[in-house]
């Protein structure tokens, strides 16, 4: 178990290392953080944002002395924001999940990961626990807007809803990623890998659409298996533990389904 633990940290080190110096991990960094602080600021004060929409309900009650119902700021500002987000992945994971082993495949490094000692399943985690970490490096700076707009509030906010909207983001990636893996472990082309996990991450999204049209037990089963559906539950302060259930089995199924591609090509090279 000790060398199994100590090859993970090995190819964790490797791989995540291998961001820090790339170009490509930076510009990537540099646009996802542009782009947050625009939704960001877009959401709180921009047209049809939640200040001017309150602003606007204030101004409706003092006219029409009906009182309207009180709107949550805080609450309001973290489930739009980390629904944006969430759709932001959607265009920054493939991109991330494409060369995880494609590169592998076109440099022949992946013969040599398949015929050494390493377990595939090492090999594997490794992989996934180096770019989850690059990813959550780009997430958790995220707190620090939310921050400044939640010091003026009153009351304060719970750091509890936050912080577990911002785990549901970062589940959210690690499946994402994992399938993503396996899915770059399948061929050598870089550009076809991040379409085929963006094809992928449409269908598990918006599978619970197509549940809607399917009636009983099937229906059902497959509305429970959206991505898109539980990352909403997260995101609105609601903790379930079949939604952190859903997430941890779709990263399992990616590493399985990983390990396993890697000791085909092992037993092709053998």
């Amino acid at each position: 178990m000790g060398i199994v633990f100590s090859n993970i940290i090995a190819i964790y080190r490797r791989e995540l290392q291998s961001y820090f110096v790339s170009p490509l991990a930076y510009m990537i960094a540099s646009v996802f953080w542009l782009l947050a602080g625009f939704f960001f600021i877009l959401i709180l004060i921009g047209p049809g944002g939640i200040l001017p929409t309150v602003a606007q309900f204030d101004l409706q009650g003092q006219q029409t002395k009906i009182p309207l119902p009180p709107i949550d700021v805080p609450y309001e500002l973290v489930r739009a924001f980390l629904d944006r987000m969430g759709w932001l992945l959607l265009f920054v994971l493939p991109i991330l999940s494409m060369g995880l082993y494609a590169e592998e495949r076109k440099r022949g490094t992946l013969e040599l990961l398949a015929t050494s000692p390493v377990t595939n399943w090492a090999v594997a985690v490794g992989k996934l626990l180096g770019v989850v970490t690059f990813v959550t490096t780009l997430i958790v700076p995220l707190l620090g807007y939310e921050a400044i707009a939640f010091s003026a509030s009153n009351p304060p906010m719970p750091l509890a809803i936050p912080l577990l909207g911002h785990l549901a983001l970062i589940l959210l990636a690690a499946a994402i990623l994992s399938l993503g893996m396996f899915i770059s472990s399948l061929t050598d082309s870089t550009i076809l890998s991040a379409v085929m996990t963006f094809a992928v991450i449409l269908l598990l999204l918006f599978v619970d659409l197509i549940a809607k049209n399917i009636n009983g037990p099937l229906g059902r089963a497959l509305g429970h298996l959206s991505l898109l559906k539980h990352y909403n539950a997260l995101i609105q302060g609601i903790f379930d533990t079949s939604s952190l259930i859903l997430f941890a089995s779709y990263i399992l199924l990616g590493i399985f389904l990983t390990a396993q591609s890697i000791d085909a090509l092992r037993f092709q090279r053998q």
